[in-house]
């Protein structure tokens, strides 16, 4: 059951509805950020309802202690969080000495916009006869920059007295955090007449990891007068009044500059640093700033706009879909940092402790490949590599050789404490290694390969090697004790996705090797003949009669049905069912044997991959956020469009609509490139298998056509689609041969050819 909460507009997510019911909601979807910080779409002045306040900081997060009933052998020592940052939005308004609370008072003319192609978010409302028009954004040019501007005018005819008091809170904490713990100090405060600042540090842990210093300065500009300031203990603030009359508006602007540890040595430095920045900011106001920021956003949408068209509904709802999750994930991360990468939630929420999942590699590198510079794409490469010693601790936790990447991380060691997902989901491990095969083989540089991603292919390959067994009565090789893409099964053997992905890993890293020779890897002949006899002696599940691949072996005696054998009251299972209900089921979180046959697509026909995915789609539930693009992909290519559109619409909305009842928490980051995914790799079906691009476009019926941009090998391309035809227009870079629906071309300057072939 989905949940709209929001207007549908094509470059908008906006609402005239204050509903306290959905107060968390609309805080996820008008969530920003800029790659370095961000926060949730909270009110910046004081509400009394519910609501989740979050403001976060890439790479600033804590280890917190992990806390489980009963102890495991080889159990992360602690969970790592991304944890909520100063609030430095917060504000205090009085008008005539009455205090503005949107939860408590009566509220005229309201209205909220995110306005997604300059990345503003922009507020209205009217309370105690004031009109307030409030916006704010997170500096695309200037990455530690916040700003905030209010207007404020009379709409009764009277004057009135406003007041507005700025903060800089640090008496914040996780909605997660284990026993009510606070994770900062407070180490230095200065207040002046016209600015504040505070500095905080995150309290010592016992675990070695480092303790980051945050900081915070804010200055202000406007026609408000400055009345007072503040310090406390956990905060700092500034009051400021003004007399507003009908139709003479007046302007309040905070700027609040950021810095952290992370880039400086010491907390002296990262105060100077701010105040560095800070004074290269000086004199502009809110409206020159936000241009500067508003030129970044225009640059980026210029490459990477996804343009449907169409006369219905649906095809407006599309629109927003693709453009609401592409300017998150471009929010989230956009390649600067090789420190950084794409956590779940981003600076959405804290659920699954805001750090790094195999979902970056598995679904967001294709698209970052297409829609950036090749850098970006190599920088999460890189900063794997730099993380590989940390993999090699977490396998010898497991007793195990090479090297292990973990599920969830901040620092590359292992900080998940759900045994299922810490020591049996291990298939994430060869997500990493098809990144670098997906890097390679998109780009066309092998000089990655060539070096540090070796030394990560060899690492991975020795740990399949070593967590295999050999079944001499069947002479195959076994992988027991897993979790699969699909959570709603644990601790099961053989699972067809992981035994797949486990030998092409050994395979595609004797391959590189052989085509870039590493003696100081010191792979032995020995250790490749290993490798060798473990790909042709893999075990894979299979169903003879059916001629499907089994998920995992006994999959096939489970009360096999559909999910329309289901009453809607069960759904969605994960909130409605006991685990043990779950896993004893047939159905299906997310693509799993599926999500094999989307990697590796090109082992495998056409007829394989419909007998496939008709057994197993239908026991699919699709409630992890990674499953309907997958599924759209896959029916796209097989010509189911109906299901096709079904699951892009899912992908693409499942945040705007509600579609699992958790957007609350957080939205899922993430997973936002399957909409890009579904309409790039599933509608036009570009396809880059054997260092051949290619494309055998279709048009669902519910739009008139289509058009995007890609970066490919040092050429930017854009593809436009409807009923009659198909044109590719090289806008950049060299000639290229290329397939359209199987036909061999060569684009120079621009090529059209009749839709359909």
């Amino acid at each position: 059951m989905t949940l709209r909460t929001m207007e549908v507009a094509p470059w908008e997510v906006r609402s005239s509805e204050l509903n306290p019911q959905h107060k968390r909601l609309v805080e996820s979807l008008t969530s920003l950020g800029n790659g370095y910080m961000g926060m949730r779409g909270n009110f910046e002045e004081y509400y009394s309802g519910d609501s989740h306040l979050g403001t976060y900081v890439a790479g600033v997060w804590f280890p917190d202690k992990t806390r489980v009933g009963w102890w495991k052998n080889g159990y992360p020592k602690y969970f790592g969080k991304a944890i909520n940052n100063l609030n430095f939005a917060k504000v205090d308004i009085y008008v005539d000495g009455q205090r503005v609370d949107l939860y408590t008072n009566q509220v005229s003319d309201f209205h909220l916009s995110l306005d997604m192609q300059h990345g503003i978010l922009t507020r209205t409302f009217t309370v105690f006869g004031v009109k307030f028009t409030v916006k704010r954004f997170i500096s695309l040019a200037v990455s530690e920059l916040a700003a905030f501007a209010w207007e404020v005018v009379s709409v009764d005819g009277k004057e009135h007295q406003v007041q507005i008091t700025s903060y800089l809170d640090a008496n914040v904490k996780n909605e997660d955090a284990n026993y009510e713990e606070k994770f900062w100090q407070v180490l230095d405060t200065q207040v002046s007449e016209q600015s504040s600042s505070l500095s905080m540090q995150t309290v010592p842990n016992p675990f070695g990891i480092e303790q980051f210093i945050v900081h915070a300065q804010q200055t202000f500009a406007g026609n408000f007068s400055a009345q007072a300031s503040a310090a406390s203990d956990l905060e700092v603030s500034n009051t400021f009044v003004a007399t507003v009359e009908a139709n003479k508006p007046a302007y309040f602007e905070k700027f609040v500059v950021l810095t952290t540890s992370r880039d400086y040595a010491d907390l002296a430095a990262v105060q100077q640093g701010a105040t560095k920045i800070a004074q290269t900011l000086a004199g502009q106001s809110f409206s020159d700033l936000y241009a500067a920021h508003a030129a970044k956003w225009e640059q980026r949408w210029h490459l990477a706009d996804v343009q449907i068209t169409g006369d219905n509904d649906t095809a407006i709802e599309s629109q927003q879909g693709i453009r609401f999750n592409l300017f998150h994930l471009f929010s989230t991360y956009y390649g600067e940092d090789a420190r950084l990468n794409i956590g779940p939630k981003g600076f959405t929420g804290e659920k699954y402790g805001g750090a790094t999942y195999w979902d970056t590699e598995a679904y967001a590198v294709p698209l970052y490949l297409a829609l950036a510079k090749p850098e970006v794409t190599r920088n999460l490469l890189v900063y794997r590599r730099q993380q590989l010693a940390q993999a090699q601790h977490n396998a010898r936790q497991q007793g195990l050789d090479g090297a292990l990447y973990p599920m969830v991380t901040f620092n590359g060691i292992e900080c998940h404490n759900e045994w299922e997902i810490t020591f049996e989901e291990i298939h994430r491990n060869g997500a990493i290694a098809y990144a670098i095969y997906n890097y390679t083989n998109y780009t066309g540089d092998t000089s990655y390969l060539a070096t540090k991603g070796l030394e990560v292919l060899v690492e991975i390959a020795r740990f399949w090697a070593s967590r295999v067994h050999y079944n001499p009565r069947v002479d195959k090789y076994m992988i027991h004790g897993v979790t699969g893409p699909n959570e709603y099964e644990n601790n099961i053997n053989n699972n067809w996705y992981t035994n797949t992905i486990a030998a092409w890993v050994l395979e595609y890293t004797a391959q590189s090797l052989a085509q870039f020779p590493r003696p100081d890897l010191n792979v032995s002949e020995q250790e490749l003949a290993k490798w060798h006899d473990i790909v042709n002696k893999m075990y894979y599940p299979y169903e003879p009669e059916l001629q499907v691949f089994v998920q995992h072996d006994g999959f096939m005696d489970k009360d096999l049905r559909p999910v329309r054998a289901l009453s809607k009251d069960d759904l969605p299972l994960n909130q409605k069912w006991s685990w043990d209900k779950i896993l004893r089921s047939p159905f299906i979180k997310q693509a799993d044997v599926l999500q094999g046959l989307y990697f590796f697509g090109d082992r495998f026909d056409q007829a394989t991959k419909l007998r496939n995915f008709d057994f197993y789609e239908p026991m699919t539930v699709h409630e992890s956020s990674l499953s309907p693009c997958i599924h759209s992909i896959l029916a796209a290519e097989l010509n189911k469009e109906d299901k096709a559109v079904e699951m892009y619409l899912r992908t693409s909305r499942l945040d705007l609509d509600n579609y699992n009842n958790d957007t609350e928490d957080g939205l899922h980051i993430t997973s936002m490139s399957g909409s890009w995914l579904a309409i790039v790799q599933g509608f036009a079906q570009m396809k880059t298998w054997n260092d051949k691009l290619s494309f055998a476009p279709r048009l669902p019926h519910i739009w008139r056509g289509y058009a995007f941009h890609i970066n490919y090998r040092g050429r930017l391309i854009k593809v436009s689609v409807n009923a009659q035809q198909v044109s590719l227009a090289l806008l950049e870079g060299q000639a290229l041969t290329l397939s359209v629906y199987g036909q061999e071309l060569t684009l120079e300057q621009q090529l059209t050819v009749p839709f359909g072939g």
